[in-house]
């Protein structure tokens, strides 16, 4: 973390996001700032700044659009079908680029991946997203190594993580490496969350 600036993690949002990609990370992460010593900013952004209108319809407001996004630590990039037009625009990518350069923590939940392989970041690393998108995947950039087993899979700086629930597996473990353990499985509990699927 570049010193004199306090943690930010900025959650990208965009029209067909899937919800709980963008919510999950965003509930784990906000609880942490809650508990945590290092009071990270978790801020939510849309390219423009307005609303948007997830994919199966719920509709947010970001805090703020691109041009008042500012630098951050941690970039999210939620998955969803709103990714497929995102992965073929030239400038989106050149702009995913551009914060690769200048973000420490590049991670994706689902198909948020398919836009970074778009991008090249994911050329010869390990990766993983949404159980349906691994072949999707290999046809943007047949070099990324998939791991279809792994929830999430941490890179250094690039970590991808599987589909929709798999967000919030990711987002403790980034509470865990960024400050500690103990501190995640305080986040764990205090947003309940120790599946045993009832079905």
């Amino acid at each position: 973390m570049p010193t004199g600036h306090h943690l930010r993690v900025g959650i990208f949002v965009f029209d067909d996001a899937e919800e709980l990609d963008v919510v999950g990370p965003y509930e784990v992460l906000s609880a942490w700032a809650n508990v945590s010593e290092l009071r990270p900013e978790v801020v939510t952004f849309s390219l423009d700044g307005n609303g948007i209108r997830c994919a199966k319809g719920l509709r947010l407001v970001p805090d703020v659009g691109l041009a008042d996004l500012g630098s951050l630590h941690v970039l999210v990039y939620p998955g969803g079908a709103g990714t497929r037009p995102l992965l073929r625009e030239a400038a989106h990518l050149d702009w995913v680029r551009s914060m690769r350069a200048t973000t420490a923590l590049m991670t994706s939940v689902c198909t948020g991946a398919l836009v970074y392989a778009a991008a090249g970041l994911l050329s010869g690393r390990p990766a993983t997203t949404h159980w349906s998108a691994f072949d999707e995947l290999a046809v943007l950039d047949q070099s990324v190594l998939l791991d279809t087993e792994a929830r999430f899979v941490d890179d250094g700086d690039v970590v991808t993580s599987a589909g929709v629930s798999a967000g919030i597996d990711m987002a403790l473990h980034l509470v865990a490496r960024l400050e500690s353990v103990d501190v995640a499985r305080a986040v764990r509990r205090e947003i309940q969350y120790d599946p045993e699927p009832p079905v």
